[in-house]
């Protein structure tokens, strides 16, 4: 998929009261002009980098496709649904499970009700208990029959608790859910509120989790193609927001066009009636003038290596069952989606929870060892593409962050702020909050 965005030069806008500027053209940003497009609500986006998807980026190298850290689209997204086509992005799942590392061996564990051929492996695999398997079926009927809407609502407590509340084992914690679900949240110690995981154990065994063919750069590529390109101009950073007062839309009564100056660096001006702050929650403090309240990073490290072989040949995800170590998990992007590597090649993702205090060369060298203990001497031949360090992958959603679920949007009468740091830390909160604001604008 193309995408024509015209960049920013200069933007033309002098004497003119638009009615919202959009700023960021992330996931929350695009979602947010696209439902002020169907309203038929004029906007312009400004985007301080030369690229639209904020966080959602895909790097192209040697023929291969590296997203910005380990990201999937989870298929029950209900917005996601909703906005994108599907077919068009061409979702290629991975299997509903997981090989996990022990230390001396692998053994895997599936979704019996996806993959039946992986039930009795699963039911006996030693990485919990018979009744850890079971009560793993018992949350997932549990969690399946609910609304969308009460699986964000139930008793608020860090995953940790829920999970042995629920009466998981340590031994099933430690082995299989902190590495999963920590390496989701990037948070291995699973203080992340329950709200959170049981929204995403529904979404995981309600749908599947994807790629998209051509990288996770292709969502919000999709979502600004049915867009007017020459309203999102790229390398338009912000400095700063004041109000304002102009009567260029009627001349007549100032205060009906009250709004706001959307201060460039460059030191041109946007005047808009709305504005809506859709960078990341650094930015949108510091824009903001702290009116909103900035959580915790949860970073994320990610090492790609090119291989001629690959060291699985599973479309599971391989999880560190030890509780050692630096890797948390790893996978063949390709050998789920096969454009994420050039014919012949194999691509490997692996990936570490948080920023090691490390430099690269020893960072490359502890994660090449690591591999090397579990897959053998083949490791000595990958070769090294790239390593992100993420700082701010995500918002911290330790306990009790959701509640409420939805934070407001609406700082003042005039200023909205949205992401998914107003929603849960996912595609689905940061595109659901941008259509709330634009609902809540199209209703002033």
């Amino acid at each position: 998929m193309s995408l024509r965005i015209v960049p920013s030069t200069h933007l033309d806008f002098e004497n003119i009261m638009l009615d919202v500027c959009i700023i960021g053209a992330g996931l929350a940003g695009l979602a947010c002009a696209s439902e002020l497009a169907q309203r038929g609500i004029e906007y312009v986006v400004l985007e301080s980098s030369g690229r639209v998807g904020g966080r959602v980026a895909t790097d192209h190298l040697d023929g291969f496709l590296l997203d910005r850290g380990f990201q999937i689209l989870l298929s029950e997204y209900p917005e996601a649904k909703r906005v994108l086509d599907y077919g068009a992005l061409n979702l290629r799942p991975f299997d509903a499970g997981a090989n996990i590392w022990l230390g001396d061996r692998f053994t895997t564990i599936a979704n019996p009700l996806k993959h039946p051929q992986h039930a009795l492996q699963t039911l006996f695999s030693p990485i919990g208990s018979v009744a850890d398997k079971f009560r793993i079926l018992t949350l997932q009927q549990r969690l399946t029959n609910m609304s969308f809407d009460a699986a964000l609502q139930g008793r608020e407590r860090t995953t940790a608790e829920y999970l042995r509340e629920y009466g998981f084992s340590e031994r099933m914690i430690e082995r299989f859910f902190q590495p999963f679900f920590g390496g989701v949240f990037f948070d291995a110690k699973l203080h992340t509120s329950s709200r959170m995981f049981e929204f995403l154990f529904r979404m995981f065994a309600l749908g599947s989790a994807t790629l998209p063919a051509a990288g996770m750069e292709q969502i919000p590529l999709q979502m600004a193609s049915k867009l007017d390109s020459a309203k999102i101009r790229l390398n338009s950073p912000v400095n700063y927001l004041e109000e304002s007062s102009n009567d260029a839309a009627n001349g007549m009564n100032k205060g009906m066009n009250k709004g706001m100056n959307v201060v460039l660096n460059s030191g041109e001006i946007v005047q808009a009636r709305h504005v809506v702050i859709a960078s990341d929650w650094n930015t949108a403090a510091k824009l903001s003038k702290n009116e909103v309240s900035v959580p915790k990073s949860c970073g994320t490290t990610n090492v790609y290596f090119a291989a001629k072989e690959p060291p699985v040949q599973s479309r599971m995800l391989v999880l560190n069952g030890t509780g050692r170590g630096l890797v948390n998990n790893m996978c063949v992007p390709n050998l789920v989606a096969p454009l994420y590597a050039p014919e012949g090649e194999f691509l490997i993702s692996t990936s570490i929870i948080g920023i090691p205090k490390t430099d690269d060369e020893t960072l490359l060298h502890a994660v090449r060892q690591e591999c090397q203990n579990v897959f053998g001497k083949q490791v000595q031949d990958w070769r090294h593409l790239r390593t992100y360090r993420l700082e701010h992958a995500l918002p911290s959603q330790e306990s009790p962050a959701l509640t409420p679920t939805e934070r407001p949007v609406q700082l003042s009468p005039r200023l909205f702020v949205v992401g998914d740091h107003r929603d849960t830390a996912s595609i689905q909160g940061a595109m659901v909050s941008g259509k709330r604001a634009a609902e809540q604008i199209a209703a002033l």
